[in-house]
């Protein structure tokens, strides 16, 4: 089997979980016996352009010919069985499916993002959920909020490509979703369900995950969207030392809120930007990794990580993350609804969970959405805490995520085994390389037209 990986990669001063994914994904394919052609370009390549490649950078999000012609060649030269697709911005351009097609070679793309409809592709904006340009022809929302790059000039141009590529982008032959969220994402844009297979990332298998530490790491960019604010709110609502140690690791424009905290209170310890061996000893000093995304972050590999060291997870009921934990409802929240909905997932009466998911009595044990007892539910929790097999889910508010903060460290020990568990039958890189290699041969070699 012969496969084109197209990616235009992010800059290296802009750590991407992206492109390490598709790093790791080209190893596996290829130590899976798969011949793979990588047709990989870098935003780091535009300083170093000739004056002629810099004047049509701004019509390369639409079409890059240079692009389409290397693409061209290398189809008719290797004849692939398929083009997979990751990031097409700005050098590569989605008219490589077009490409792809007029070679009679059928694509699949990987969506790690809102990018079909939001210009900055995280349906967020100014500390809340924003899916103002869904639906409309023109993402004129976008242009007036300077969305991509904080440039109302980028931002149209963008808003602008998302118009041109709508029916290029309903042609791929297949869709990667990475959790079910993004497949209704998918759908709510008009991909049939026959074209769209749920496969995550997976991340490489560190081994036998050593004996639970104590308390909560947290790593991410440090950045709104991703939820330490929130965090950190949750966790002073708990006299100092009551819950262990609060672990943060990250950089981002939030890192002063951060080491403010670390200053006032000795339960709260910043560990600053963490090479692999510093992730790793993060991960196994704690007993409860934290992922309080404010967005529907689509599928935040710390999480896998964090399974894969058998460590529970306690995450906000959006995008991604209730599919990862185990905790997932298809619908509410999808990734996709309104704002209003998705960022105040609470109601009236306490946080709402997902429907169908498990939920909590107040006075008793904990039962399933059904009413029927959840075997080894043990302890009794508040109402709005998501338990799922690897972990609990819960709304993106200070009150939930502080009435959680107890109940995920006292319950750790019980669902240490489920979350390794659950990352050897579903986000193990044999398990995903696998499914990946079954999406290929799947395919047929009749694309679908523009």
């Amino acid at each position: 089997m012969r496969i084109v990986v197209a990616h235009n990669r992010y800059r290296e001063a802009q750590p991407s979980g992206e492109n390490t994914i598709v790093d790791s994904e080209i190893a596996q394919l290829t130590a899976a016996g798969v011949e793979v052609l990588p047709f990989i370009r870098s935003s780091d390549e535009i300083p170093s352009m000739s004056k002629a490649a810099k004047a049509l950078l701004p019509i390369s999000p639409i079409w890059a010919p240079r692009a389409q012609q290397d693409l061209s060649r290398l189809l008719t030269e290797h004849r692939p069985d398929a083009l997979h697709l990751h990031n097409p911005y700005p050098l590569i351009s989605p008219w490589v499916v077009r490409t792809a097609h007029r070679h009679g070679v059928p694509v699949v793309q990987t969506v790690h993002n809102y990018r079909q409809v939001c210009s900055s592709g995280i349906y967020f904006r100014d500390g809340v959920i924003c899916q103002d340009c869904k639906g409309r022809a023109l993402g004129v929302p976008a242009i007036k909020h300077r969305c991509y790059r904080d440039s109302a000039a980028q931002s149209a141009l963008m808003a602008t490509t998302l118009a041109v590529h709508r029916g290029t982008w309903r042609s791929v032959d297949r869709y990667i979703a990475l959790t079910t969220a993004i497949a209704d994402h998918l759908r709510d844009y008009g991909i049939p369900d026959d074209r769209i297979v749920v496969k995550p990332n997976a991340v490489p298998d560190p081994g036998r995950p050593a004996p639970l530490g104590d308390g909560f790491l947290y790593m991410a960019r440090l950045s709104p969207e991703k939820g330490v604010d929130l965090l950190l709110d949750a966790w002073r609502r708990h006299p100092v030392g009551t819950l262990g140690t609060l672990r943060i690791a990250g950089d981002g424009e939030l890192r002063p809120l951060v080491e403010a905290a670390a200053a006032e209170r000795q339960d709260v310890v910043y560990l600053g930007q963490l090479d692999r061996a510093g992730v790793r000893a993060a991960v196994e000093a704690s007993a409860v990794v934290i992922a309080a995304s404010m967005w529907h972050d689509v599928l935040p590999t710390v999480i896998i990580e964090a399974m894969a060291s058998g460590r529970p997870v306690l995450g906000t009921a959006l995008g991604g993350i209730p599919y990862l934990v185990g905790a997932d409802a298809p619908h509410e929240p999808a990734g996709t609804g309104p704002a209003e909905v998705a960022s105040a997932v609470a109601g009236a009466d306490g946080p709402a969970m997902p429907a169908g998911g498990p939920v909590v009595s107040a006075g008793g044990p904990v039962v399933s959405a059904g009413g029927s007892v959840v075997p080894g539910g043990g302890s009794v929790m508040p109402v709005g805490i998501g338990l799922g097999e690897a972990g609990w889910v819960v709304a993106p508010e200070p009150a939930a995520l502080a009435a959680a903060l107890p109940v995920a460290r006292a319950g750790a020990p019980a669902l240490a085994g489920p979350a390794r568990a659950r990352y050897e039958r579903t986000f193990h890189p044999d398990v995903v390389t696998k499914q990946l290699i079954d999406v290929y041969a799947g395919m047929a070699h009749t694309p679908n037209p523009v």
